[in-house]
């Protein structure tokens, strides 16, 4: 049960709650039911005790004249309750946490006394966007705002001021008034907005924003007190940017050309690779450009190079032409080009070995290098030596 002492809400139950106090307000009961008859029947005999004792009697200064509200519906009543909770108990008034009792449920009855109930009412409060459940006793929004301490002035409600809370309570959202502050065009605008979002507390302005232009602070926000807020002037257009692909070079061997030449069989071309950027400016101070899109609008064409790899024919070596090298070679090695003797020393159709063939510009061995030059180098070892280096086989020179 609530209490309030003092003009305070307290709770708890009556100080005459239990078992005791519960029969004494059943007697009582049963008493004021038995009463009319009693007082039928004992009349003469009060009115004789009153006259011999010269007073009242001590029943009658029981009786008390109180006035009971109970939530603005007011009637005067006569009571035998000793107390504001025996009266409220008798008169079937139920009361909760929430509810107001003036003055306090343990207060003593006297004739006289006003009493007053006034049941609590819950409602859903959003302030500026917080949201929380109160509790009051007010029968109005206005008379709710006053207790709640909620500054109202030129703030926006979502019902009248004068609209009617029932018991069952209702659900109340004020916007208070705000100082808002916009820059925008390199000017402040300052106004006094019970606004919900940032976008109508701008259209309140009269600050109009174009195609691309935004806020510091999301539109949809709620504006705070004291709030500044930017208005940013967006242009954006888009650029264009081409690069250039390195194409790739492929060589690849060719036995129709002859050693050491190279030829190009395709000249290459250079790709073309295009990107597209968003490039914005922001009151006036352009921003780095952001990547939309990348393609490819040329690919690269290879170049193509031809690697000689047929042999060259053997130079001629003046003074060794005209001898029969093919007869030496096949008195020599048989005439096989790769041919090595018992010794493994000698190699090759002209049986050379390792020394004289470096000595001749040989490189490796002998008997792995094409036909056509170890004939080459035996020319030149002719020139220098004669047919000396073959005396088995150097008479075939000359057939």
């Amino acid at each position: 049960m609530s209490r309030t002492q003092g003009g305070r809400r307290v709770a708890g139950s009556h100080r005459g709650t239990g078992g005791r106090a519960d029969a004494r307000r059943a007697a009582r009961r049963r008493q004021r039911a038995a009463r009319p008859e009693q007082l039928r029947r004992l009349l003469p005999q009060a009115l004789v005790v009153a006259a011999l004792a010269g007073g009242t009697s001590a029943f009658v200064a029981e009786d008390k004249a109180v006035r009971l509200s109970v939530d603005g519906s007011a009637r005067t009543l006569h009571t035998y309750a000793g107390d504001v909770a025996e009266l409220l108990a008798d008169e079937g008034v139920d009361v909760g946490a929430h509810d107001l009792i003036a003055p306090a449920p343990e207060a003593d009855l006297v004739s006289g006394d006003r009493i007053a109930v006034r049941y609590g009412r819950p409602v859903t409060l959003t302030v500026d966007g917080e949201r929380r459940r109160v509790w009051t006793t007010a029968h109005t929004v206005d008379g709710a705002l006053r207790q709640l301490g909620v500054r109202a002035e030129g703030a926006h409600l979502s019902v009248s001021r004068s609209a009617a809370i029932s018991r069952r309570g209702l659900d109340l959202d004020v916007r208070t008034e705000r100082t808002v502050t916009f820059m925008a065009d390199g000017r402040e605008h300052t106004l006094r907005t019970n606004a919900a979002t940032v976008a109508a507390a701008l259209a309140e302005a009269g600050i109009a924003l174009r195609e691309q232009d935004t806020t510091s602070v999301p539109q949809e926000s709620f504006p705070r007190d004291g709030q500044t807020i930017s208005v940013l002037r967006i242009t954006g257009r888009e650029e264009v940017r081409d690069r250039a692909l390195p194409f790739p070079t492929f060589r690849r061997a060719d036995p129709t050309v002859l050693q050491g030449a190279e030829l190009v069989a395709a000249v290459g071309e250079p790709g073309l690779e295009r990107t597209t950027y968003l490039v914005r400016t922001v009151n006036g101070v352009r921003q780095r450009p952001r990547k939309l899109k990348t393609r490819v609008v040329r690919r690269p064409v290879a170049r193509v190079v031809r690697v000689g790899t047929k042999p060259r024919p053997p130079l001629p070596v003046a003074g060794a032409e005209g001898l029969d090298w093919q007869a030496m070679a096949r008195c020599e090695s048989g005439g096989r080009p790769n041919a090595v003797d018992d010794s493994g020393r000698h190699g090759g159709l002209y049986q050379l070995d390792q020394g004289t063939w470096q000595d001749l510009g040989g490189h490796g061995r002998p008997q792995d290098a094409p036909a056509s030059e170890q004939t080459y180098r035996a020319k030149k070892l002719y020139v220098q030596r004669g047919a000396g280096p073959w005396p088995h086989c150097g008479h075939r020179l000359s057939g």
